[in-house]
């Protein structure tokens, strides 16, 4: 079935594993990035090493600071291009009834099993709190309505989405755009796409659409929660993913704007790093301070943010046919390929519950913080692997409620 989307090629052909690979890298980076909040003594995670001093805090902050600008957004982009692809297949209902079970499902699921395990963790770590988890459920599912902060519309004193706010912020995104695409006239919809392109076409054209981004980061604030982005920049990257990545004519604005990108991306973010780290005054502070300078902070961390993933995808770009043999399903590599493309979405969602429950465990031993660290990373990522394995692709039930699409299905995920 088709809509008034069009029908682009190149850049824009549905099976891209070099994506699926990218978003793979980000969600198990996530593990990385989470395990190492557990020693920054200023972060408020669910377990900390408060011994470690904030030595490990510098350090960790700053390799965060350089995956943050372009992780997330990037995988917002992969999802906007895969709902290009998902739309035209379904058109937009059954665009939203496939999103509403790829995404919602999870989503409640996740919620009612693993989401309350770090916010109970958090309270286990005051050795004068003894209630157990099953009687701690109640407490955490006392909600009450929050519209203010749409799209998170519950609020409780220890209800929380936790990292499943990528789900609930990828589901809104996903439910506002089908009917705006099914409403919108053929002919308008086209005029909107070669209006983007044509500004794609100018010299350096494609560093401009970082503007809309710094604009929102520098008058609506980061939310630090939400991997340092505004959740409404992020609305932006999936829109971009939609409407550019897919659009024929992209391919050479990279190639044309990648080097320049990339200059502009080391430049901006060298700039606005320190800023992160330097304004920190109530008020004044660079992800919600309304001061000037904390806005142009942020306004320099949303252009490098676009300036990255653009030199991202010229990357991709060049990887596609060599990626696409290395990963056939008669070779190795494809079968390793085709056991771990279909996991990024059930390893994001059981990563962070495991990465704070072998925390737990690990820390508050007489033991180095690095060694500490990397025993919970290790025994993380085993212990989210086995549980993908042994717990969602071995039956459709499973599957299903964790958004995979078959168990043991290899090649794309096809959004």
């Amino acid at each position: 079935m088709t809509t008034g989307i069009g029908a682009p090629r190149d850049l824009a052909r549905e099976r891209r594993p070099e994506f699926d690979v990218m978003r793979l890298v980000v969600v198990v980076g996530l593990v990385f990035f989470h395990a190492s909040l557990v020693f920054g003594s200023r972060d408020g995670f669910y377990v900390t090493n408060a011994g470690t001093g904030d030595a490990p805090f510098l350090v960790t902050g700053l390799v965060a600071a350089l995956c943050v600008v372009w992780a997330m957004p990037l995988l917002f982009l992969i999802a906007g291009f895969g709902a290009w692809h998902s739309m035209r297949r379904r058109g937009p209902g059954g665009f939203a009834a496939e999103r509403l079970r790829r995404l919602g499902v999870p989503f409640v699921v996740a919620m009612v099993t693993v989401a309350p395990i770090p916010q109970w963790l958090r309270l286990r770590t005051d050795p004068g709190y003894h209630e157990s988890y099953l009687a701690f459920l109640p407490r955490f599912f006392a909600v009450r309505p929050a519209p203010a902060d749409f799209p998170f519309v519950l609020k409780g004193t220890y209800f929380e989405t936790g990292h499943l706010w990528f789900l609930v912020l990828l589901l809104c995104f996903s439910l506002l755009l089908a009917p705006l695409v099914r409403w919108l006239p053929r002919a308008l919809a086209r005029r909107l796409r070669a209006g983007p392109a044509r500004v794609a076409a100018l010299p350096g054209g494609t560093l401009l659409f970082g503007l809309p981004i710094a604009a929102i980061s520098a008058a609506a604030g980061l939310e630090e929660t939400m991997g340092g982005w505004n959740r409404w920049a992020y609305a932006v990257f999936f829109l971009y993913g939609f409407v550019l990545v897919t659009h024929q004519t992209f391919p050479a604005a990279i190639r044309r704007d990648a080097v320049p990108a990339a200059v502009a991306g080391i430049v901006l973010l060298a700039a606005s790093v320190p800023g992160f780290a330097l304004l920190t005054e109530p008020g004044a502070d660079a992800f919600t301070g309304m001061t000037p300078l904390a806005a142009g902070v942020r306004a320099l961390h949303g252009l490098a943010g676009w300036c990255l993933l653009v030199v991202i995808l010229r990357l991709l770009d060049r990887t596609p046919s060599a990626l696409g043999r290395a990963v056939a399903p008669d070779r190795p590599l494809g079968r390793l390929y085709g056991y771990l493309a279909p996991a990024a979405l059930p390893v994001y969602v059981l990563h962070q519950p495991i990465v704070v429950a072998v925390a737990f465990f690990v820390v508050g031993r007489d033991t180095p913080a690095l060694a500490e660290y990397l025993v919970i990373v290790a025994l993380s990522l085993a212990l989210t692997v086995a549980a993908y394995d042994v717990l969602v692709r071995r039956t459709r039930l499973t599957a299903f409620l964790f958004g995979l699409r078959r168990p043991g299905q290899g090649g794309s995920i096809r959004r």
